[in-house]
């Protein structure tokens, strides 16, 4: 709250999923050989001249993939949240009191239990995965980056399954008294 506000635009630096040691069809997207090719049709069919005899550092060849370090610019910021703020979804046009934490909380993440920021679009690296945001080096002038966004709707259902609840207390009192809960 005191570092980022609303609407402004940030760099996330982040260190990507890591896929392992890949081919060059994965890797750099090179066309397969066809079918009928002796050894294998997941490669390069020629990794350069006789001359130079050496191997150019711009032809694909097969290595680790993922696990890189990227930063991503302007990404702008669409709500900052309170640790404990139980109405921090709340909007305008949908007034049910509730928290970021969806049903069920994060699929391998679990529940948000301090401050946070939602940003637009998706991050680097897996869940858990620490995250730097620093103010945006290059600043845009664009329309796009901007403009004020005001969020009509925060979806809290379950991310595990087809979500249709968006609080517990919507869940219950369409389901109605459990047979479990009963004498």
């Amino acid at each position: 709250d005191s570092v980022f506000a609303k609407d402004e635009n940030l760099d996330v630096i982040g260190v990507t999923k890591g896929k392992g040691y890949e081919g060059v069809t994965t890797r750099w997207g090179v066309t397969r050989l066809p079918r009928k090719t002796h050894r294998g049709l997941r490669k390069v069919a020629c990794i350069g001249s006789w001359h130079p005899a050496r191997v150019s550092s711009t032809v694909p060849r097969a290595g680790q993939n993922g696990y890189f370090h990227r930063t991503e610019m302007n990404k702008k910021v669409y709500r900052i949240g309170k640790a404990g703020d139980k109405a921090s979804c709340q909007t305008e046009a949908d007034l049910t009191e509730k928290g970021i934490t969806p049903m069920g909380g994060y699929v391998r993440y679990g529940e948000v239990n301090e401050d946070w920021v939602m940003i637009k679009g998706a991050c680097v690296g897996v869940k858990k995965r620490p995250l730097i945001l620093r103010k945006s080096l290059h600043v845009p002038s664009s329309r796009k980056h901007t403009e004020a966004i005001d969020l009509k709707f925060i979806d809290t259902s379950s991310k595990l399954g087809h979500g249709r609840f968006q609080t517990a207390e919507e869940k219950a009192k369409f389901l109605g008294p459990l047979a479990s809960k009963q004498n």
